[in-house]
């Protein structure tokens, strides 16, 4: 549906819900509000969608995870574990000539820990994409569209399916 009407979805992001049988997807939509609204028309008439929520303007929480496989030498280890604890990232996994990191955080953050590891040799990344939820007791997904946002802000679409 969204190749076909030209949307650009840069992350998406689909995992079980707190209820069971329904899974919480999250769009992340280049564009400008209009683009925002027609994407989250066209998602309302699909069958199983259950509700739509644009929290580009509310108050929310976004992060990313991302794993990392960095060569590295023993010579090197120490340097790459130096900047991973800087950026309170994990070693998840240590083999003789590489490590696994993992990292969490929003994408300016993931980006800047890859740019700093590149030049130990980035050997495979792995991102989730964006994942989002509006803070405080909103329990009903957002969309209220207050807060003034930019539109240079990622934009977030909630949507769940069954």
């Amino acid at each position: 549906m969204f190749r076909r009407r030209g949307f650009n979805i840069s992350s998406l992001a689909v995992g079980n819900s707190e209820i069971p049988n329904l899974s919480r997807m999250t769009f992340v939509v280049e564009g400008d509000s209009r683009t925002v609204e027609q994407v989250t028309k066209h998602l309302h008439k699909l069958i199983d969608v259950i509700r739509v929520s644009d929290i580009s303007d509310d108050n929310a929480v976004a992060r990313e995870l991302a794993l990392m496989r960095i060569h590295t030498t023993s010579q090197t280890r120490s340097d790459v574990m130096q900047i991973v604890d800087l950026f309170r990232a994990n070693v998840i996994d240590v083999a003789n000539d590489s490590l696994i990191v993992e990292v969490v955080g929003d994408e300016e953050k993931v980006d800047a820990l890859q740019n700093l590891l590149a030049p130990y040799g980035v050997m495979e990344v792995m991102r989730t994409g964006i994942v989002a939820m509006t803070r405080g007791m909103n329990a009903n997904g957002g969309g209220s569209g207050r807060n003034g946002g930019s539109s240079r802000r990622p934009t977030f679409n909630e949507s769940g399916s069954v």
